[in-house]
Order: C-alpha cells, then structure tokens, then sequence
C-alpha cells in the first residue's frame, strides 16, 4: 500500500533524521538519486549519457539545491549541464559544487546569479535538450507559480510541447524530471492553481506527499521513483498517513478467495436490483461483472425483460428474491421505474436494519435518506461528478459538476461527512472517502474506460467483494472503504488489460467496451493473486 503525509509530517521526519547524521548527507543522497534517475533517462534517449544535454530549472530553496549538486554530478558524467535561476539567489554550497564541475548558470532574473538570458532564448535551447529538470519549488512552498517561474514554464510548455503527459506527446521533445514534485501545485490537497510542467520521472524524498495521490495533481506526477531517507520510523510518530493507494500485494490479503470447505452460499450471495424496461442493459452489466469477479451466487430482481437478458447472456444467474450478504443497487433504474425503485428501497430498509453492505449506484440515489438522515458506513455510494454535484446540492450545499472535478477529494469528504456511507466518487482517478476518515485514491484505468456501462461493471464488482466478505463489512470499520478502492483498482486493470494499453512502452491501446471489462476481469484477478 502506497501512503502519503503532508508536508510538515515528512519536515518533522527530516528534521529528526537529520539530527542523526553528518551535516548535508541527507541532500547529498537526495542529489545522487535524482543524478542517477536523470542518467537513467538519458541512457533510455541516447544509449550513453555522456554527451547529452540537461537544463536544470532551479529555486532559491534546498529543492534547487538538490538539482544543482546532482548537476555537478552529471557534469562530471560528460553531461551538458545548464541551470536556470528564477529568483535572485540560489543554494550557495549547491552553486559552488556545480560551477566547479563544469556546469552553466544562467538566470531570467535580471541582477539574479549567472549569465542573464531571456526566457525566450531559455526557450529555444531546452527546447532541443534530451532532459529537462523542474526544481523550481519544493515541499515547503505554498500556491502556484509566479513571476519569472509562471513565465518560463508558460513558455516551455507551448515551445517545447510539454503540455501532456509523455505517452501522448511527441517522443522528440525533452524528457521532464521533477525533484521531489511538480512545482506549483497544492502539496497536501492536489490542488491546481496554475501552469504546471508535467513531469514523465518524478524523483520522491522520504515518503510520497498526497499530492502525488491527490487528483487533479497526481495526474502531472508521471513514474514516481521513491527514494528511502531513512523518515519511516518518525512518521509513524508524526501521525497517520493522509491518503493510501492500494497495491497488487493487497490484494491478497483482501480478495475472498475460496477455501476447499466452501460452497456457494458460503462464498457469498449478490443480490442485484439494476436494469428497467428503459434500460434493460445495465442488469445484464451489473451480474455478469459479479459473476466474473466470482462471488458465489447472484441473485437478480428486475422486469420480465431484463431477466429474460440477464439469463440469456448469465444463466447462472438465479432470478427472485432470498438471502443475500450484500446488495448492489440503482444501475440502470431510471425515474418511472416504480417497480425496481421500491425494491431498492426494501432492500435499504433490509440493509440497514441487518447491517448488510450495500453498493448504490445511479437510480439507487433516489432513495437516499432525507437530511439530517445519514447513511450507514457499509453503504458504498459510487456517483460520478455530475452525481455528486445532485446529491450535494439537494443537501444545501449548490455545487456543480467542474467544482467537483477541480476538487474531488474535497467534494468525496464533503459528501461522506453530509450524505454517510463510503463515498466512491469515480472520475480519471477514483476518490474513496470512509467514515473511519480514510482516504483512498485508485488511478489504475485508462481514459478509453470512460464509456457507458463501465460503471454498472463497478457496481457488481464491488457488490460480490462485499458479498464474499459478507456480515465483516459492517463490523470492520475501515473494510467499507477498502473493498471499494480494492474494487476501483481491479476495474482499472482489468480496463487496461482489455485496451491493450502498455503506458510504458508509450501504447495507449483501443477502445472498448464495458463487456470488454467483463471479460477481463478473470484473468485480470488472476494475475493479482498470483503475485
């Protein structure tokens, strides 16, 4: 599992590493592991680093500082090292080390250190370099660019072509590599307030900062390489971590996977409500994800038409009423559908006064307890943004849907702390909000995911994770909102498994379709318990 603490936790952590070590060792292995990533990269470009090119854009803080002695490393490498300062100063020691192996300061600062040059002319030669090192700000900055660092990165990211992430651009423009994070955005909130130059490589200190899970930010972040200071220990004294990633070795510890002794209903009972005359489709969706995710038994409610779909596509799909050890409800039902509504609510009703998880998804909104009613922490609420903006709204709170998109993880707190339940808030990274105050964001997909149908998938996935763990959803209090970012994480891969995406070898893959998704999901499971 991936965590991350703020800003003044990883400070605190430092401040008491460095108390245990000679002084300038922990910026000296922060320099040496950003020089051998940026070696890496130029290696990737040229085959051999010596000969190739690197601009540096440097701070006035230890941030710069770091880049400026991994430059002097590089320098002595046979690489081609210019800095550019934006402020009227940079690290001292930092200048010295890097000047005497052989590397160029420049600035856009007019009376700032070294040769003053235009942003224009800084323009034009990083234009044409095979790696571009953004240290303009670090962990103790606040707010977007500014002054002299605004402007530059304006300039190169339209001269340059660095405007999206690298897999999507052309493969002649320069490499980014970011020291410790992308500068100018919100390091505890992921917050975006201006231009950012997105990076392909960012180098990571210590521990990873929420901004780095935290969309819209963690979108500019790239490969993150994490490096070890030595900090663990003391975080675990600074406090808890802020948000959590989920990783393939959890996985294991969190899928129900089958014991020899089990039978069907031991492995668990879906009970499904989704689909209506209108959109008879999205009951077809929503048990055969479960069935592919493998839980024990689907039980399905609905009209003649969607069960007669439903069987056709999954006849082990046992239609009617009986037990269940957890529900997944709303996909599909549309306004009108008093049928299926009032099933949903029953099944609420049953739900709450059993303690049964239940996932709740779309038509399932219209049953939504009145305020200051609040929803129990195993019923897993998965809108979209537009959703969210409804369900916010009509709790006094008028939002809309590019608010939610520009804050997410803001608007899934706002949503857990007004509406209860465990929020999963689903857009290019999934927000997971749980009434335990954990966090949770999974940004395993792929944008060809965002297609019709693909959320009814997640519906009945997570819906036969809760069934498998059955009555434990509602005593554990932090399983609601694992078994919900557990359920993001795989619907993400097995998207990517069926796109045929390989990031890394600069694929994007093809489109495809929410039974694409489906199909995936068993090899992609597979593939998760095998590691």
């Amino acid at each position: 599992m991936i965590a991350s603490y703020t800003a003044a936790q990883i400070d605190t952590a430092e401040r008491a590493v460095m108390t245990r070590l000679p002084a300038g060792e922990l910026m000296a292995r922060a320099a040496q592991a950003a020089a051998n990533a940026i070696l890496r990269e130029l290696r990737k470009r040229r085959g051999n680093a010596a000969g190739g090119s690197v601009v540096l854009l440097v701070g006035t803080g230890n941030n710069g500082g770091d880049a400026l002695f991994a430059g002097a490393r590089l320098a002595s490498r046979g690489v081609a090292v210019t800095a550019v300062a934006v402020g009227g100063r940079v690290h001292g020691a930092g200048r010295a080390a890097f000047e005497a192996a052989g590397g160029r300061l420049r600035t856009v600062a007019e009376g700032g250190p070294g040769a003053y040059t235009p942003i224009e002319q800084v323009a034009g030669f990083a234009r044409g370099c095979d790696v571009i090192v953004d240290a303009l700000l670090g962990i103790g900055s606040r707010g977007p660019l500014s002054g002299h660092s605004a402007a530059l990165v304006t300039t190169l990211i339209v001269e340059a072509g660095l405007a999206a992430p690298l897999r999507y651009r052309r493969q002649t423009r320069p490499t980014v590599v970011a020291i410790d994070l992308p500068s100018g955005i919100g390091v505890d909130d992921g917050s975006v307030g201006g231009q950012v130059l997105p990076a392909d490589v960012t180098v990571t200190f210590g521990a990873h900062k929420p901004a780095a899970l935290l969309p819209p930010a963690s979108g500019l972040f790239g490969r993150i390489e994490l490096i070890d200071l030595g900090l663990q220990p003391y975080l675990a004294e600074a406090g808890a971590p802020t948000a959590r990633r989920l990783q393939a070795a959890d996985a294991l510890g969190l899928w129900p996977v089958p014991r020899r002794t089990d039978h069907k209903y031991s492995r668990g009972v879906l009970g499904v409500v989704a689909g209506s005359e209108t959109y008879p489709g999205a009951a077809v969706l929503t048990t055969a994800a479960a069935v592919a995710t493998g839980v024990g038994m689907v039980r399905y409610l609905g009209p003649d038409r969607a069960v007669e779909r439903v069987l056709s596509r999954r006849p082990e799909v046992v239609p009617g009423g009986g037990r269940v050890d957890a529900w997944a409800l709303g996909p599909g039902v549309a306004p009108g559908a008093d049928d299926q509504i009032a099933r949903i609510g029953r099944a609420l009703k049953w739900a709450k006064a059993e303690r049964v998880a239940s996932v709740l998804d779309a038509g399932g909104f219209q049953l939504l307890p009145e305020p200051p009613k609040r929803l129990d922490p195993w019923i897993i609420l998965t809108p979209h943004a537009g959703e969210m903006a409804t369900l916010l709204s009509d709790r006094g709170v008028p939002t809309e849907r590019s608010q939610v998109e520009r804050q997410p993880v803001a608007y899934a707190k706002l949503a857990a702390e007004l509406v209860g339940g465990t929020i999963l808030l689903k857009g290019p990274a999934t927000v997971v909000a749980g009434q335990d105050d954990s966090l949770y964001v999974e940004d395993e997909g792929t944008p060809w995911l965002a297609t019709a149908g693909t959320g009814d998938v997640l519906t009945g996935l997570i819906g036969a994770l809760a069934a498998g763990h059955g009555d434990s959803v509602a005593i554990v209090p932090e399983l609601p909102a694992q078994l919900a970012a557990l359920g993001a994480m795989v619907h993400g891969q097995a998207a990517v498994r069926a796109c045929g995406a390989d990031p890394a070898g600069g694929s994007i893959g093809k489109p495809i379709a929410a039974h694409d998704v489906i199909d995936a999901l068993p090899d992609t499971i597979a593939e998760l318990l095998r590691r």
